[in-house]
């Protein structure tokens, strides 16, 4: 009988699956993008996933994250985590912290890659710059209005504080959907070919385009 990733096994490879479940991978932010995103990875191969969130599920969050209406109130990476485990098998590695400068490099530890889904600038600049002090490939996926990217460390710049209550604006269940499916190309190509490759998503034409670098 064919195993749960015998559709991505046939596209891909057993070699490629193989090394997707060894990668180690931290996901810096649970929310819309990243949320969606941890789901996509484990359900394409990824085994060794660690999540790093502080935030409880709020009901406005709903519609574009992957949690339910029950789930209001509780922590985001413990029910990511319960979540993924009954419907994969699979144990999520979930921190309920803020990232902060003190824990930064705990938190990170041992990641061959790294995520950054974070939706504040501080948090964003915090990993940004760990990051490239620790020579960790990130890459940052992000999301504006009918605007989606995925950049990596090497060409990103920490956007500046918009003065928005970050609650407070256009998101697409479809533009959140289509970012989150990019970056898991991306970090998949990543992962097996070392090749890095950003990404534009705008909702409005219906366009993916390759960001120059």
């Amino acid at each position: 009988m064919p195993g749960k990733f015998h559709h991505e096994e046939i596209y891909r490879g057993a070699e490629v699956l193989q090394k997707l479940s060894e990668t180690r991978l931290t996901v810096c932010g649970a929310g819309a993008l990243g949320s969606n995103l941890v789901e996509t990875l484990l359900r394409q191969g990824f085994g060794r996933i660690r999540v790093i969130d502080k935030d409880r599920v709020e009901e406005h969050n709903v519609n574009n994250q992957i949690y339910g209406i029950n789930e209001v109130g509780n922590w985001k990476v413990q029910v990511l985590q319960s979540r993924m485990f009954r419907s994969l098998n699979v144990e999520v590695e979930a921190i309920r912290d803020e990232l902060t400068e003190k824990n930064v490099s705990k938190h990170l530890a041992g990641s061959e890659i790294v995520v950054d889904t974070f939706d504040n600038t501080g948090s964003r600049k915090l990993v940004t710059e760990h990051c490239r002090e620790q020579s960790i490939p990130c890459l940052h996926a992000g999301l504006s209005a009918d605007y989606g990217e995925t950049i990596w460390n090497d060409d990103y710049r920490v956007p500046e504080e918009g003065g928005q209550d970050i609650c407070d604006y256009p998101l697409a269940r479809n533009l959140v959907l289509l970012t989150a499916s990019v970056a898991a190309e991306s970090l998949i190509r990543f992962a097996i070919e070392r090749h890095r490759e950003n990404y534009s998503i705008t909702l409005r034409d219906y366009s993916i385009r390759s960001l120059e670098r």
